[in-house]
């Protein structure tokens, strides 16, 4: 019974290596890939770089740099004005995202091409689904555009403020953000 044991020990420390060399060259090959895909993209070889995101696609869904892929393709698609394309790409990578912030990411992605397509309530919804801490400078900046785009100053100030809290005291008083309560504040004047 003792060599019965040392032997199952033995067989499951073996495993357990070679799983944990299978998942790191299962990353590396994908990192090797995004890094290939970068060049591409540097030279203007949009043929070659969209296999390449299939592949990673295909192959390494499970890897952030499937979903990192991605997310540049629908960057790439949002520069063309193909929005729908771009949403469908978000929506991928917003489902194989492997961390919650990585998915937070995404999705405050997925809300800046929605207001720029000029859905602002999709856009909200796409703000509304991230967790409440989740890249609030930016999340909350844009929350505050969405919301004067909706016709709603006075929820897009409560956004804007709390975008300025979240930078802290190193906030510089002539920030963008700080800027938009300005003119937010001078609307207000202009409209009473």
């Amino acid at each position: 019974s003792i060599v019965v044991g040392i032997a199952i020990g033995l067989i499951g420390i073996f495993g357990y290596q070679q799983w944990r060399n299978h998942q790191v060259s299962h990353q590396t090959a994908a990192s090797g890939l995004y890094q290939q895909l970068q060049g591409l993209l540097e030279a203007g070889n949009t043929t070659a770089s969209d296999s390449i995101v299939q592949q990673l696609m295909n192959d390494y869904s499970d890897t952030p740099y499937a979903m990192f892929a991605v997310s540049d393709r629908a960057r790439r698609q949002v520069e063309a004005k193909n929005y729908d394309k771009a949403l469908d790409s978000l929506a991928w990578a917003e489902q194989h995202a492997p961390s919650p912030e990585l998915k937070a990411l995404v999705e405050l992605r997925i809300a800046h091409v929605q207001l720029g397509k000029g859905d602002a309530k999709d856009a909200l919804a796409a703000l509304d689904r991230m967790p409440p801490d989740s890249y609030t400078i930016v999340s909350q900046e844009l929350r505050g555009d969405v919301l004067v785009k909706l016709g709603r100053p006075d929820d897009a100030l409560k956004a804007y403020q709390a975008a300025v809290k979240a930078m802290g005291p190193q906030a510089q008083q002539g920030n963008e953000v700080q800027m938009k309560i300005d003119d937010l504040a001078t609307a207000g004047k202009q409209g009473a």
